[in-house]
């Protein structure tokens, strides 16, 4: 079940069912989970504009106050990374828990959502990647959005073939942008860099600009790690595809992401983010690299439960992305019962396509 994707009305249905005839209840605890951890991304007010391929991304800031209320009024632990940690190594606990991460750094984690995790008083874990507060990233997936929204044509060198694209409407505009996400993911980050810095300069696009404007810089980032409610985690240097590097290259970004985090605001960074997350992005030998490096958790964006007593690996941790567009949170208290979720599955080997098997459309676009 990828709750990233649209939700049909099959699904919708199953989710209704499973809350009102109490399945959800009764298979709780069949479902092996101890909790489940949610990923989040940009909390910001409601767009309303029709092109907007990373909706998936996004919630706002009323919703995550509805979501917390709701939490708090389940009775579930609303607990921190390292009480995740916990938890999965020992027997299970009487009451389930939530644990509330945020990835990618956007400046809306401080403008939307800080005030709203911070007027709750819990716990929640941002995961950064160091290039976007140091002013150098390059956000290629919003560079992406910008152009093919502003355009009504597009080209674009692709193996080396010049490629143009009818992008008048919004149909064509998400097709084609399906189309290039998915194959810039599958290059490497300097061939991607080339790419996304040729698709700016052609629609005059501030990719500089764009990359700094939606990011936290580090003081941003001092402010939350002096609240002892907030884990900062790191992301890596770049947020790059890590099975698009090689193996020195991919422990060179976990190690360093790491190293600049923990000098900048002078706390231990102890856990990871799997860039991007999805199955096709990372390997079970980054796995072993990440505990290697001394993290003591990876999250990764594979929807699954927190299984206790040692049964999840705490560096191939689950999360589910849950984005509101269900509209209901009846559905989010069936999904946190984990009993409709499978248990996660460790990433699938790369295809000759790039890809790994069949990539949910709304996986992985973005941070």
């Amino acid at each position: 079940m990828n709750l990233s994707s649209e939700i049909g009305f099959v699904t919708r249905a199953r989710l209704e069912l499973a809350y009102f005839s109490g399945y959800a209840t009764a298979m709780q605890w069949r479902s092996g989970g101890a909790g489940v951890i949610l990923r989040f991304m940009r909390v910001r007010p409601r767009r309303k504009v029709r092109f907007q391929p990373l909706k998936s991304q996004e919630i706002t800031p009323e919703f995550l106050d509805r979501t917390i209320r709701a939490l708090k009024r389940w009775k579930l632990d609303i607990v921190s990374i390292d009480e995740v940690c916990r938890r999965a190594v020992t027997l299970a606990s009487p009451r389930r828990f939530v644990c509330l991460t945020f990835d990618g750094g956007y400046k809306d984690m401080v403008t939307s959502a800080y005030p709203v995790l911070s007027r709750h008083d819990v716990p929640f874990t941002v995961y950064v990647p160091t290039a976007f507060p140091d002013g150098v990233g390059e956000a290629w997936w919003l560079a992406l959005e910008v152009v093919i929204a502003r355009e009504s044509r597009l080209s674009l060198v692709i193996d080396r073939e010049e490629r143009h694209f009818n992008i008048a409407g919004t149909a064509e505009k998400y097709q084609v942008h399906d189309f290039l996400d998915r194959w810039m993911r599958s290059l490497s980050p300097s061939d991607l860099s080339l790419v996304v810095n040729d698709l700016c300069k052609r629609y005059s696009v501030d990719l500089v600009a764009l990359s700094r404007e939606v990011s936290m810089d580090w003081s941003d980032l001092a402010r939350l790690a002096a609240d002892p409610q907030v884990t900062i985690g790191s992301a890596t240097v770049n947020y790059p595809i890590l099975a698009n590097l090689k193996d020195a290259a991919a422990s060179r970004e976990m190690t360093m992401g790491a190293a600049v985090a923990q000098i900048a605001i002078r706390r231990e960074l102890r856990h990871f983010s799997y860039p991007f997350g999805d199955e096709a992005s990372w390997r079970p030998k980054h796995a072993a690299m990440v505990a290697e490096a001394g993290f003591a958790s990876a999250v990764s964006a594979i929807p699954g439960v927190v299984r206790a007593a040692g049964r999840t690996d705490l560096h191939a941790l689950p999360r589910i992305a849950w984005d509101g567009r269900l509209g209901s949170l009846r559905a989010l208290r069936v999904v946190l019962s984990g009993s409709m979720l499978a248990h996660p599955r460790p990433p699938m080997p790369i295809g000759k396509d790039g890809l790994a098997g069949e990539v949910p459309p709304d996986v992985g676009f973005g941070m």
